[in-house]
Formats: structure tokens, sequence, C-alpha cells
């Protein structure tokens, strides 16, 4: 009878030992999940939102018979505001859009938009106060912005991972199957049992979708997502090699993505080359528009100017689908094009994540993206409060979590799986180990901490 005990006592062991790591995990971090849901959210409807509040900003009363050359309507922008540099010019597919000219403001970015037809400005936009952006801010850097509130951020993603993974397994049935309490709520049941079954079945339904959610997010990340550039670049699956084929490796260490606007995430990288002035004479911004067009670049693209005498004009776009992304790097005295990037030139892993980042953003199938993301934010917002009203509900003493488990091959076959997500995410195994030492360091020597932990 003791030996068939055992395995019993080890499964209420790991049963245990894992819902003490989802709840810590979700008592810290799950209010910041709710935070990135929320504004995630938000930014899905980017052009809904937009459209609507900067409606009179974006688009012409009357679509007039010809447009008027961009050197014409930068030079309106110019008389106006005569002390901001001008950095970007982005044009629209539409007919009814305006050109949005970008200038710099003191440090700031300000959009001003110009009627193509007439040349009247109709308003000026400043990036910080777009609210589209605010909430874009919000969700990779809590709006107070900075290294430490993105690699915050983060964190909660890595822990949110953990979340998902730890639920699951108490999920898991382990004695008798029901449809219900399983994959559906029992609808009859009262308080913390009826809470119970809306947050397994939340996430039974939402894993998949909330997990793609993190993962096509971890791009952006400041440390995962200099890991992914460095194993693209290492395995040759980010931007192809041929993108120098127009002259030998840049040898700037200036990136793309500091100079030019609306880069895609696989060129964001990619060394800018720099010329060499054999005249005075740039190019004029129609010229450097009727290269792109020549070159097919599908709108809406943004041309960013040279920066110095040095710079090179760059055309790029990918707002839209991911097979349109296009990145160009123009030689702003010739006219020659020093690099030409297209989605069909990336590497595996590199299309991988630029279709990812699409979905993220709900840009890669219209609508139905948007709805099906939405649905994805809500059920983290559900999983997030139905966790914090079912402990609420045990009116613990203290903290209230789940005793620490002893058995010591329990807490080694965990601590090994904590591990294994930690190879993976770097920034994981940085708050992994601070755990441990505070485990091991200062929870021991604090027997009113050590009880409010129940450790």
């Amino acid at each position: 009878m003791e030996q068939a005990a055992k395995p019993v006592d080890r499964q209420r062991s790991m049963y245990m030992a894992v819902w003490r790591w989802h709840f810590y995990a979700g008592l810290f971090f799950a209010p910041f999940l709710i935070i990135l849901a929320l504004s995630g959210a938000v930014y899905l409807f980017k052009p809904q939102i937009e459209s609507a509040l900067y409606g009179h900003l974006y688009e012409v009363d009357r679509i007039g018979e010809k447009r008027l050359p961009l050197v014409e309507l930068t030079e309106r922008v110019k008389e106006q505001y005569p002390h901001h540099p001008i950095v970007s010019v982005t044009l629209e597919k539409e007919a009814n859009r305006t050109v949005k000219v970008g200038m710099m403001d003191k440090g700031e970015m300000v959009f001003v938009f110009v009627n193509p037809y007439t040349g009247e400005i109709q308003g000026t936009l400043r990036a910080d106060e777009n609210w589209t952006e605010i909430a874009k801010k919000i969700h990779s850097e809590l709006l107070v912005g900075g290294t430490l509130a993105n690699r915050f951020v983060e964190l909660a993603a890595c822990w949110g991972f953990v979340l998902l993974v730890t639920g699951l397994y108490l999920w898991w049935p382990r004695q008798s199957f029901s449809v219900f309490g399983t994959f559906w709520p029992r609808w009859r049941a009262k308080k913390r049992l009826a809470w119970r079954d809306w947050h397994a079945v939340t996430g039974i339904w939402m894993s998949g979708g909330i997990l793609l959610l993190i993962v096509t997010g971890m791009p952006w990340t400041g440390v995962m997502g200099e890991v992914i550039n460095r194993v693209a670049t290492a395995t040759n699956t980010g931007y192809p090699p041929f993108a120098f084929s127009f002259g030998p490796k840049p040898e700037s260490k200036v990136v793309t993505k500091e100079v030019a606007q609306d880069v895609p995430w696989a060129t964001e990288r990619l060394p800018v080359p720099s010329v060499h002035a054999r005249n005075t004479t740039s190019l004029s911004l129609d010229d450097v528009y009727a290269i792109a067009e020549e070159k097919k670049v599908k709108k809406p693209f943004t041309i960013s100017l040279p920066q110095g005498p040095k710079g090179v004009f760059t055309v790029a776009t990918s707002k839209t689908k991911p097979w349109d992304n296009a990145t160009l790097h123009i030689d702003q005295y010739s006219g020659r094009v020093l690099s030409d990037v297209r989605f069909s030139d990336y590497g595996a892993l590199a299309k991988a994540i630029t279709i990812g980042i699409a979905f993220h953003e709900g840009r890669l199938f219209g609508l139905a993206n948007q709805l099906i993301n939405l649905v994805f934010c809500l059920g983290l917002i559900v999983l997030a409060v139905s966790g914090w009203v079912m402990w609420r509900q045990r009116k613990p003493k203290g903290l209230g979590a789940p005793a620490r488990v002893r058995d010591s091959q329990t807490v080694k076959t965990v601590w090994g799986g904590m591990i294994a997500a930690a190879i993976v995410m770097p920034l994981f195994a940085l708050s992994l180990l601070f755990i441990w030492l505070f485990d091991r360091l200062i929870v021991p020597r604090v027997p009113k901490l050590r009880e409010f932990l129940a450790a």
C-alpha cells in the first residue's frame, strides 16, 4: 500500500509546485499583462481610430485632376515652418489622402499634412500626441519610456509564457474527464467554482492564440529581439547577402532604422551605404519618387531624406501586407540604387518574423485578423481578472501562496523546466537567477517573510 501511494504523492507534489510558480507569476505580472492586452487591443484598430480622430488631417475634401510636385508641397511646408528641418515624406495609395511630411521640432517629430492637389496645409500632429502612438508606447514601454520599461515589458511577456504553460498543466484532467469545467464552464456553478471554470476554460481555448501574440511580439524586445537578430545574421536567414550587390558591403556602422522611417523589421539593421559627392546638386524628391515608381515599390511608402552630404535617400514600406515590404537606399546625387531588398529576398527566419509581426498588428488579413487578436486580448484580461477573483475568494491569511514543496525530485524537475525556458529567454533567465538568490539568501533569514511567502 505504501509503494502504491508514492506515485500519487509525487503527482500531488508536482501539482503544488507548479501551482506555486503559477500563483507568483500571476500575482506579480498579471496586472502588466492586462495593460499590454488593453493597449494592444487599441493599437490593433489603428487605421479605424486614426481615421475617426484625424480624418480632417488625413483626407482631402475633393480629389483634384492633377497632383502638385513633391518639391512644391515641401516648399509650402518650409515657408510655413522655416526652422523645422524636413526629414521624411509619406505617400498613401488612396487618391483622397494627404501627403504626410515629417519634420523635427526641438528633437521631436511633427507631421504636417498637405493637400497634394492644392498645396494647402490641413494641419499638424505631433507624433507623441497621436492616440494610437500613445497606446503603442504603453504597449512597448509602459508609457514612461526608456530601456528599463522596455525590459520590464519583455519580462512580463516571458512570465506570461510561464503562466500559460503552468496553467495548462494545472488544467489537465487527472482523475475523471468531463467536458463541463474542462472545455465548457458549468453555468450553474456558484462563486469560486464558477470563476475557476471561466479561468480554466478561457485558458484552454485562448492559450494558443495568446502564446502566438507573445511569440510574434518578441522580435521587438530589447534582449530577445537582439538574440533573434543575431541568429538571423549568423544563419543568413535575415536580409540577404546580395543586398549589397550594387557595391561592396558598407563599412558604415549606421543602420537603416537610425536614419529612416517605416523600415521593415528584416532590414532595420541593414548597414546604410555612404556616398561621395561628385557635384553639389542632390536629387529632388520627385526624382526619388520616380525611381520608387520605376522599381514598383507599392504605396504607402516613406521617403526619408539624406542626413548630411554623405547620406542616402531611403524608400521604405512596412505598414501593409508583408509581401509588399521594400527597402531601397538611393545615392542622393546619381540616383543609383545602392540596395534594394524585398520580402522575397528575406531569409526563412526573416520571412516568418515579418508575417508574425503583421499578424500581431492585425495587418495580415484585414478586419478578421483584428477581431481574432481582439478576442485573444480580451481572453488574456479574463484570465487575469478571474485568477485575481479566485485568489481573493479564498480569503487567505497573508499572501495565501501555495505551500513550498519539500520533495527534492519534484523541485529538481520543476526547476529543470524553468531553466529550459531560461535558455531560450535570456531576460527570464536573469529574473530566475534573482528569484533563486532571493530564495536562498534572504527568505531563510527573515521569519516573517518566510511565513508570508509560505516558504
